[in-house]
């Protein structure tokens, strides 16, 4: 254990006690002596206000994502050194000392030297989150939406009373009178432009009413362009589920914006041009169309005419008669045929008919009749078929050849077919 060390049971006396307290002049130099330990710093920030009071100035240097503000001055000393001019809304590097006032007890960040970012720090920090966000995927053409053909309400985001928003707003009224929109001002520059675009895009997003949405903003030079290129804002308008359309700048400026948005217009006056259709140029297009279809219907009739006009020139049209002729022809070959048919199939039958009725007429009591025979049948019909069957006085009935005659039995006789 040091000698400076104490003991973990032993508690250090208080430095000062109600009846001991410091002067305000031992305090106040404490606390010069702890600040002035801290040296000199770089710190980077955004310029949110610069204001020159006889040579000196005094300003805020504000954080570039968290929200947090510090107060600089710089004696007129130090801006007569300066080798550039500042501005609000510069992004800066300041080498800042802390200094405490003893006597007034105030605390004051003295800006010992003030340089812009260079461009090319704030380019290699881009390209990093270019290549991130590349990786991520969220360039991919495959992502990007297509743009509705008629949007019917258009989200844009823009600064207020810009040019960019009057050019939008003009060239696509000219366009399509029709066309409805949701604007939502935001600052388009600054510190505050990332946080108010994202929030923007995000509240049209929601709105299921706006069809697409454009962020416009007119020229400016790298550094005001940088909220365009935040990271909040890219990722905002990748998970949009409504098309974006990005037209910040003029045609060489590209901030990823333009990367992750669903279509890229070189200005605002053509992101307007690009999102609604000229409603001249529309009906021309549908009066061509037309034209076309009126023009191929028309060939197509008069190439049906011709064929129809061919057909009934043909011999065989030029007069009906021959049609009823030949039907004619047919039907009377009809008729013939169906007569010959009909004349043999009555031949066939009445040839038939004679020789069954031979055959019946050797098989029928009447030819037996002919030959001399006669039936004799008993009162009670029956066929009288032996002697013994009519006794004495039986009344019979002859059937002979033609016609019948009753007649009364006068007993047996001899056996016919002995002749006993």
């Amino acid at each position: 254990m040091s000698e400076t060390s104490a003991p973990p049971s032993v508690t250090r006396p208080p430095l000062t006690t109600p009846d001991a307290p410091w002067p305000v002049a031992v305090f106040s130099s404490k606390i010069h002596d702890y600040i002035d330990r801290l040296g000199t710093v770089w710190v980077e920030g955004e310029l949110t206000q610069w204001n020159a009071s006889s040579g000196t100035v005094y300003g805020k240097l504000k954080d570039l994502s968290a929200d947090a503000t510090v107060s600089i001055k710089l004696w007129s000393s130090t801006v007569a050194k300066l080798p550039e001019k500042f501005a609000q809304g510069d992004r800066v590097v300041a080498l800042v000392k802390a200094d405490w006032w003893v006597k007034g007890g105030t605390l004051t960040m003295n800006v010992i030297t003030l340089k812009h970012v260079g461009i090319g720090d704030l380019l290699e920090r881009l390209e990093r989150l270019r290549s991130q966000l590349a990786t991520e995927g969220l360039f991919a053409a495959d992502r990007k939406k297509r743009l509705p053909f008629l949007p019917h309400c258009i989200g844009l985001v823009t600064g207020k009373d810009s040019d960019a928003e009057k050019d939008v707003l003009r060239n696509a009224q000219l366009r399509w009178p029709a066309v409805d929109f949701r604007v939502i001002h935001a600052a388009v520059q600054g510190d505050r432009c990332a946080p108010e675009v994202t929030a923007a895009i995000r509240r049209l997003d929601a709105d299921p009413q706006v069809d697409v949405i454009i962020v416009a903003r007119g020229g400016g030079d790298f550094q005001n362009l940088l909220g365009f290129s935040d990271e909040r804002v890219v990722r905002a308008a990748a998970t949009a589920s409504t098309p974006i359309v990005s037209a910040i700048g003029h045609e060489a400026d590209r901030p990823l914006l333009d990367e992750v948005a669903d279509l890229r217009a070189s200005t605002p006056t053509d992101a307007a041009k690009r999102v609604v259709p000229d409603v001249s140029e529309e009906r021309d297009r549908v009066g061509q169309a037309l034209a076309r279809m009126s023009g191929r219907i028309t060939t197509l009739l008069r190439h049906e005419f011709d064929r129809i006009a061919q057909l009934r020139s043909r011999p065989v049209l030029a007069g009906g008669d021959w049609i009823v002729d030949e039907r004619a022809n047919e039907l009377t070959y009809a008729l013939d045929r169906g007569t010959e048919l009909l004349d043999r199939t009555l031949e066939r039958a009445a040839a038939q008919t004679g020789e069954l009725a031979t055959r019946l007429r050797a098989l029928s009591p009447q030819a037996t009749l002919d030959r001399g025979y006669a039936i004799a049948q008993l009162p009670d019909g029956h066929v009288l078929r032996a002697a013994d069957q009519a006794p004495e006085g039986t009344d019979l009935l002859l059937t002979l050849a033609r016609g019948a005659v009753r007649s009364r039995a006068l007993g047996a006789s001899g056996d016919v077919r002995t002749g006993k």
